[in-house]
């Protein structure tokens, strides 16, 4: 009986074993792991290798002829793209809640909401600005750009996902006069200085003609995002 038993148990071991051993010592494992920890370390060497070779070859393209070509035409188009500072004559445009005073009489959200600024007036005078041909806009200090996005979140706006509160700084780089006159022709800005105009609403507006600005080169990541067509499976 104790035979039949041993040579039981003597199976099942080996079954679960699968010819390793069942309780390995501290050092049979110490030695897996470093093999293990050896083996990736030579991929990762043989993978790294493989990358510097590709910037060195790179690297050595860079005084190829089509490559100085690729590289005039970006310096080229940093400046427009607004990635070169721009310098001289601006028109700044501050936009501004109404004075809390005149918020706390307010019966409804309704009242609320139109006595703040909201996206489509930050909007409407950046659109008038580059109308009047600004050479570069800024807003809080932050450099506009093509993909810029300006948006509402709850009592504050978002500039490239950046939050900020009022007062909101507008200032455009270019000719004043050209500028100037956009402004003040413009719909939009017009029913909006209506509400300034209007005490029940008094939200805030300020208009100056500077003499120098600057406009920082955009500083933020760019992250280009982009649809593609759905392949037939």
């Amino acid at each position: 009986m104790v035979f039949l038993l041993s040579g039981t148990l003597f199976m099942v071991s080996a079954q679960n074993s699968d010819g390793t051993d069942l309780r390995p010592t501290r050092y049979t494992d110490m030695a897996s792991i470093v093999e293990a920890e050896t083996e990736e370390l030579e991929e990762l060497n043989a993978r790294a290798a493989e990358l510097d070779a590709e910037v060195k070859a790179l690297t050595a393209s860079v005084g190829d002829r089509k490559a100085q070509r690729t590289n005039a035409r970006v310096k080229t188009m940093e400046d427009p793209a607004g990635f070169t500072p721009r310098s001289g004559a601006g028109v700044t445009v501050t936009l501004d809640d109404a004075p809390e005073e005149v918020i706390a009489t307010a019966q409804t959200s309704d009242e609320v909401n139109e006595m703040v600024v909201h996206q489509q007036d930050i909007q409407a005078v950046v659109n008038a600005m580059w109308r009047g041909g600004a050479e570069a806009v800024t807003i809080q200090g932050q450099r506009l750009i093509s993909t810029t996005g300006i948006k509402c979140s709850g009592n504050t706006v978002q500039l490239q996902g950046q939050p900020f509160s009022p007062p909101y700084v507008i200032t455009a780089v270019g000719d004043q006069l050209e500028i100037y006159n956009e402004i003040q022709t413009d719909r939009a800005i017009g029913i909006y200085r209506e509400a300034v105009a209007d005490p029940e609403i008094a939200v805030r507006w300020d208009l100056q003609l500077e003499d120098w600005v600057t406009a920082p080169a955009f500083s933020g990541p760019v992250t280009f995002q982009y649809a593609a067509p759905l392949t037939d499976s």
